[in-house]
């Protein structure tokens, strides 16, 4: 076992004095997280017959399930723990410090206080027949009899290509007082240079859906990488011609091509980001410190998991034009291999339809780098990782605010992370933009993140709640009932509009107050998304329950005549 020394505490940072009643549950730092940690003086190896095995252990496809076998265990402890890391080479001694990195996130869960951030984390028990020692093996005998049993166990581990090499370590000591007791080999990806994780947006209002289109499978070319890449094939046929366009990672620097349908081929720009782009303060932030990992080449070309399966099959049902993510969008916060599984894990809809998104804090927020809110929510990323992996049409860099036109919709798109205060620039172009809205084209104005705003949504609060026609607090009209129970705003004689936070797509949860608000029509905290439908009379919006798929809030908002 590992021996520590007594109890350590030190003074909190400024940064995080009232962290918890500032933030309550959504970045809420513990002090008990930060205080009395326990430092590691030393871990003797308690067995010489220790040893990792994984399978496969060379040339790794782009996504793997890794069997992760230890073997040579004297005593097994339910403190045993496997990390994934990558670079394979990473510092993983114990560094208590780390846990000010995590809770600076709001991230308070029991987490590894490693040097490094590993990838992955699993605890040896969830073998269950690890601390039974049900797999025995005898290493030394002694007159014909089994002197020294040694126990086994194996994990899995779900393993998507990041570029670099990654290595399994065996800790003992939980992830408070971890101390290394074996290390495997390093393993490699077959192809680290292989673009992955295409997804598409719209340039501008012009650009439509891939379901309306059939276009021939074609594939990235790379000067070193000739292979068939499935997932983009449908991006890559429809951009150029449709005006829409395709960002995809991979590990070559060099300018890639994408091949369309008619043979022609178009050569990305190439962009990255580097350590030291990323903001800091006093103390060190994930981005830049702990969390670091090489975020590859993000090549662009002109032109919660029950939530994302459900979508999946919304977007393999032909029906579904675009999806809109409104802010926290990855929740990497600093730790950038996230990212990556973020970008896989969305790849089944956002290689299909267009995928747009709108900042939030969880992008943004970090002292001194410009955002509006003097908090550490984004982990010291600071944008930059969002605006290079989602590439939106916006006006300058650093400005994440748009428009866009879709069918008979306009949306509006703001960042509630800058100055969006009178007389500010993004209040300026927001004004200029909705006022420009020709409504006999665009009947309904979308507001996400004042002329006659239709509907506005909002995310950062992780539930849903639907209002009446409200402004500054006060209701200003309330819906009726059609002959299905379902509320109908009538916005031909307009009032106010109608708001909805759609915060439910993942993470956790957030309670309801007690108290109901008059405005408040209706409130459910459960996981899902969003699904609206348009025509020039009527916009209908719905809340979806992923697990069951059932509509468990639904509205619509009528008009008999255009909107000026």
């Amino acid at each position: 076992m590992c021996s520590t020394s007594p109890s350590l505490s030190w003074s909190l940072h400024p940064l995080y004095l009232n962290s918890t009643a500032m933030h309550q549950n959504h970045t809420a730092t513990s002090e008990f997280r930060l205080l009395n940690r326990r430092t590691l003086i030393e871990c003797p190896n308690p067995s010489p017959f220790l040893q990792i095995d994984v399978s496969p252990d060379s040339s790794l496809s782009d996504e793997e399930y890794l069997r992760v076998t230890v073997t040579g265990v004297l005593n097994p402890s339910g403190r045993d723990w496997v990390a994934m890391i990558s670079p394979a080479n990473s510092n993983v001694e114990s560094c208590p410090l780390s846990g000010l990195l995590y809770a600076q996130t709001g991230d308070l869960s029991e987490l590894p206080l490693l040097c490094h951030y590993p990838v992955k984390a699993m605890y040896m028990n969830k073998d269950p027949d690890y601390l039974r020692c049900k797999k025995k093996q005898c290493k030394k005998y002694s007159q014909g009899k089994c002197a020294v049993t040694t126990c086994s166990g194996t994990l899995t581990f779900h393993v998507i290509n990041i570029r670099t090499e990654v290595a399994f370590v065996l800790f003992r000591g939980g992830f408070e007082t971890p101390c290394i007791l074996s290390r495997s080999n390093p393993i490699s990806f077959a192809n680290p240079k292989k673009p992955l994780y295409g997804h598409i947006s719209s340039k501008d209002s012009t650009g439509t859906s891939v379901n309306d289109n059939v276009f021939s499978i074609r594939r990235f070319i790379s000067p070193k990488v000739d292979h068939l890449a499935m997932a983009q094939c449908v991006l890559v046929s429809i951009m150029r011609l449709l005006n829409m366009r395709l960002t995809w990672v991979s590990g070559d620097k060099e300018p890639q091509q994408v091949q369309y349908g008619d043979e022609k081929t178009e050569t990305s720009e190439v962009t990255t980001f580097a350590q030291d782009e990323m903001c800091s303060s006093v103390l060190p932030s994930p981005a830049k410190d702990y969390g670091w990992h090489d975020p590859g080449y993000i090549h662009s070309a002109p032109g919660s998991l029950s939530v994302i399966k459900a979508m999946a099959e919304e977007v393999e049902s032909n029906k579904i034009d675009s999806i809109f993510h409104i802010g926290d969008i990855s929740y990497a916060t600093g730790f950038l291999v996230e990212w990556d599984f973020f970008l896989h894990q969305i790849s089944p809809v956002a290689s299909r339809v267009s995928y747009m998104t709108a900042i939030g804090n969880h992008e943004r927020d970090y002292i001194g780098s410009g955002s509006r809110y003097q908090l550490t929510d984004s982990g010291g990323e600071c944008g930059i990782p969002y605006e290079t992996y989602f590439p939106m049409p916006t006006p300058a860099k650093d400005k994440p605010w748009y428009s866009i036109e879709q069918a008979s919709v306009h949306f509006t798109v703001m960042s509630t992370e800058h100055d969006w205060s009178v007389k500010s620039e993004q209040n300026e172009w927001m004004k200029k933009d909705m006022a420009s809205v020709d409504r006999s084209k665009t009947p309904w104005l979308i507001f996400m993140g004042l002329t006659r705003v239709d509907l506005v949504l909002f995310g950062h609060v992780h539930n849903y709640e639907r209002t009446c026609s409200v402004y500054q607090k006060e209701c200003k009209a309330v819906p009726t009932k059609d002959k299905n129970g379902i509320d109908i705003y009538d916005h031909s004689n307009y009032s106010a509009p109608v708001h909805a936070v759609i915060g439910m797509a993942g993470f956790t949860l957030d309670k309801f107050p007690n108290d109901v608000e008059s405005w408040s029509l209706s409130r459910i905290s459960q996981f899902g998304y969003a699904r609206g439908h348009a025509t020039k009379e009527e916009l209908k919006l719905e809340f979806v329950n992923s697990d069951t798929k059932k509509v468990k809030d639904s509205f619509r908002i009528i008009k008999t005549q255009p909107s000026s």
